[in-house]
Formats: C-alpha cells, structure tokens, sequence
C-alpha cells in the first residue's frame, strides 16, 4: 500500500512533536531531578533547595502541563490535516 503526502506529513509533524515532549521530560525529570541538581540546590524555592523541589513536585507539574500541551497541539495538527474528530 503506497502512503500519501497528507499521512507522510500528519505522522511526520506527530513525530516531531512527540520527540519534543520526551526531550522535555527527560530533561526535567532525569536532567532537573539527577544531573543537575546539585547545581540547582544552590537556588532556593520556597525555602527549599530547587533540586529537591523538581525532584519532588516540579516535575509533577511539568508532566502535567506537558499533557495539556500535547492535548491541545495534537488537535491542532489532527484540524490542519483534516482528520480531526467532532
């Protein structure tokens, strides 16, 4: 079965955004949370040493707007390429 330009471009620009979304979370999770923490424990956020802090709810918060973040741009991609639900 031979794809078409639309399916190749809708898969690409999912693709893409997805690629970003995991970046983004192993960055906050991995890099926020284990690799850089003991330079960011250095800065305090609510009394408490920013390391800490994304190790323990920041990165909570994170994920939880990455999902809307993704919500709302896979809507926009599924409307521009016209195989969006009603």
């Amino acid at each position: 079965m031979k794809e078409d330009k639309g399916s190749h471009a809708y898969w690409k620009a999912t693709l893409g955004l997805l690629t970003k979304i995991l970046i983004i979370w192993f960055v906050v999770s991995f890099g926020a949370g284990i690799l850089f923490a003991d330079m960011l424990n250095n800065i305090k956020l609510g009394g408490y040493p920013l390391g800490f802090w994304f190790a323990h709810q920041g990165s909570i918060y994170i994920f939880i707007a990455l999902i809307f973040y993704y919500a709302k741009k896979m809507g926009d991609i599924d409307r521009q390429f016209d195989v969006h639900e009603d």
